[in-house]
């Protein structure tokens, strides 16, 4: 039997050289980084990562490990790669918020709005100016934690529909953390790396965040839906409940006028350095957060115990992985290619869609990340103003756009108040969609 011919060696392929296999895997680790990083905001998309149990945090930090070991990326440039300004920040305004709530201050602002003699209309007009004014300050995820379970009772009591109010207490948190640049995290972050002056952003923020609650308040109050809702019978014998009536002590701190004033104080007083000084936002608001934790009656680890670290954790684990992102090109070339076809970022149009679609897509925080590297030239800072208003009104537009939105409906599930997503989305697309067309004409038609 014949036995098969070999080809003759000088046939054969020629196997790839060292240098050759060393040209190809910087390709292959930017292919794994891309691989890595669509899993990352995949579960950003989801909430988490299907048959994991993996929240959003979960999954950023695996994703910087990840990273991390797949680019053999130096420890130092992973933690450079962390915005620590906007960390810091982020930190000292958790730990001032902690002391308002063990202050038992958002507890009494809500009891005393439940206690005026006003009708509805009148009732969601203040609850949407005071949800909104504290977000400012405060941040709306804080501001939605502690008033949920009194709007709720206090509605229930008075015999309201509970669902307009709950809907404009988160509604009027997003809208009304937009007015300043340490209202939300995405624009704590905006206002860190633009170098963003806190009057200047304020000045700009007023107009289109006051109209956008005017707007969800005229929605709710006389909109489709208002006035079946104001025909629920008042609470059977009293049409104003008294203070002491909306009290629930194993669920709501007490009221201590000590600690109110001494976090208060602080807190007007680093307004007034973001305000009137070139001092450090950080490092102002991290010696602010060390005046509170000196405390006689709150123990540190109580007021630790407020702090968001889960929000923390999500922050750093996604610097590290858009920064190894940033490192394969993509997506410099993906804007390239945009600018080539007259698709700038910098411009209003553009940015306040992308602003709009992303928040949605993968939140607001993950969407600001994306997008804010791309933001240079003369107008960056214009137009990281806008997308810092953009990014944070589109998070009423579904009820998972916006962590303030999960958080009311937890809690008023937890009362026994179903919010089923399309009810949200009667209020929240249309209301959002207002807000945004006002932030255009604010942006570009009176500009």
């Amino acid at each position: 039997m014949d036995l098969p011919r070999l080809p003759p060696l000088d046939h054969l392929p020629a196997l790839p050289t060292l240098p050759e296999l060393q040209a190809l895997a910087p390709r292959a680790i930017d292919w794994g980084v891309v691989a890595l990083f669509g899993v990352v905001y995949l579960g950003m998309f989801l909430g988490g990562l299907p048959r994991l149990k993996l929240d959003r945090s979960g999954v950023a930090l695996l994703g910087a490990i990840a990273m991390i070991a797949l680019t053999g990326m130096p420890m130092a440039e992973a933690a450079a790669a962390v915005d620590l300004p906007t960390i810091v920040l982020l930190f000292s305004f958790m730990v001032v918020s902690a002391q308002m709530r063990l202050g038992g201050f958002y507890t009494a602002v809500t009891r005393a709005v439940g206690t005026l003699p006003l009708p509805r209309a009148g009732l969601l007009a203040v609850l949407i100016a005071v949800a909104g004014a504290l977000s400012a300050v405060f941040s709306n995820d804080i501001i939605c934690l502690a008033m949920t379970p009194v709007v709720a009772r206090l509605c229930l009591r008075r015999g309201l529909d509970p669902l307009p109010f709950l809907i404009a207490l988160a509604c009027a948190a997003n809208i009304g953390s937009a007015a300043t640049l340490i209202g939300n995290p995405q624009n704590m972050l905006i206002g860190s790396v633009l170098k963003l002056h806190f009057g200047d952003y304020l000045r700009v923020a007023l107009l289109p965040v006051a109209s956008s609650l005017v707007l969800l308040w005229a929605w709710l109050a006389f909109g489709p839906g208002a006035r079946q809702a104001a025909g629920i019978s008042p609470w059977p014998g009293s049409a104003v409940p008294a203070a002491d009536d909306l009290r629930d002590a194993s669920t709501d701190p007490p009221f201590d006028r000590f600690q109110t004033f001494k976090g208060l104080t602080v807190a007007l007083l680093l307004m007034f350095v973001f305000l009137f000084t070139d001092w450090p936002r950080d490092v102002a608001a991290l010696v602010g957060a060390g005046v509170l934790l000196l405390s006689r009656r709150l123990h540190s680890a109580q007021v630790m115990g407020f702090v968001d670290w889960q929000l923390l954790l999500l922050f750093i684990g996604l610097f590290v992985v858009n920064h190894a992102f940033q490192h394969t090109g993509l997506a410099a070339d993906a804007v390239v290619a945009l600018a080539a076809r007259g698709v700038h970022l910098n411009d209003p149009g553009p940015l306040l869609v992308l602003g709009a679609l992303l928040s949605n897509l993968v939140s607001n925080v993950p969407a600001v990340m994306l997008l804010l590297p791309h933001l240079d030239g003369p107008g960056a800072q214009r137009a990281g103003m806008l997308l810092a208003l953009a990014s944070t009104f589109a998070g009423n537009l579904l009820l998972v756009g916006s962590v303030a939105n999960l958080i009311v409906v937890d809690l008023a599930e937890k009362a026994g108040i179903p919010i089923h997503w399309r009810r949200h989305a009667r209020t929240g697309i249309p209301v959002t969609l207002a807000s945004l067309a006002v932030l255009w004409g604010c942006f570009v038609v009176w500009a």
